[in-house]
C-alpha cells in the first residue's frame, strides 16, 4: 500500500540545499534538492562517484574523498543524509563499504556540513510508509514526490534522493517541533 507523506506543515525561513548520500565502494550515490521558504522541492541533480575494482582500496578511498570534497565545495549543501548500513550476509562487502562510509562522513563532517544518518527502515517508512517497501516502491514514490518524469537512475542515484526527501521531510519536523517548544 502507497500513501504520499505529506511535508510538515512549517515555513523554511530561508532556501535549505539537502544531499542525499547513497554510500558505497564501487558507487556512491548522490542527490541534491533544494526546498525554498513556500516548502517547494526542486531537484537540483543526482549523479554518482564510482571506482574501479582493479583498484587498490586506498586509492579508491582516496578518489571518493576527493571527488565528494569537490562536489560539497561547489554545490554548498547546508545538511548531508548518509543511509546507515545495514548487511546480513556479505562480511566483506560489508567491511568495505563501512570504510567507503567513513570517508563520507569524515569528508562531509570537514565541511561542517550537519549529517542526519537515517536507517534504511527509518527511510522506507518516511518515503513509502511501509518498512518493507520494495525498490520500486521506493522508486516510485521518489519519482511521484519530486514530481519526475520517471523514476531516477541509476539505483545508487534515485536511492541518493530518497535520503534528501528524507532529509528535507525530517528537518521540517524539526523546525516544526522547535518552534512549537518555543511558543
Amino acid at each position: 500500500m502507497f500513501y504520499a507523506p505529506q511535508p510538515c506543515v512549517v515555513l523554511y525561513s530561508l532556501s535549505m540545499r539537502i544531499l542525499g548520500i547513497d554510500p558505497g565502494l564501487a558507487t556512491v550515490g548522490l542527490g541534491l534538492i533544494e526546498v525554498d521558504p513556500a516548502k517547494h522541492i526542486k531537484v537540483v541533480e543526482w549523479l554518482t562517484i564510482s571506482t574501479s575494482a582493479g583498484r587498490d582500496l586506498g586509492e579508491r578511498l582516496k578518489e571518493i574523498h576527493d571527488d565528494l570534497s569537490t562536489y560539497l565545495e561547489e554545490m554548498s549543501p547546508d545538511l548531508a543524509c548518509i543511509e546507515k548500513l545495514f548487511f546480513a550476509t556479505n562480511t566483506k562487502t560489508a567491511i568495505d563499504v563501512a570504510q567507503a562510509r567513513g570517508c563520507i562522513l569524515q569528508c562531509t563532517a570537514a565541511k561542517g556540513i550537519a549529517i542526519l544518518e537515517p536507517t534504511p527502515l527509518q527511510l522506507k517508512i518516511c518515503i513509502t510508509g511501509d518498512g518493507k517497501a520494495s525498490k520500486e516502491q521506493m522508486q516510485q514514490m521518489i519519482q511521484r514526490s519530486l514530481s519526475l518524469p520517471s523514476p531516477p537512475e541509476p539505483d545508487d542515484a534515485a536511492d541518493a534522493l530518497g535520503l534528501a526527501l528524507y532529509g528535507a521531510w525530517t528537518a521540517a519536523l524539526h523546525r516544526s517541533m522547535t518552534a512549537a517548544a518555543n511558543h
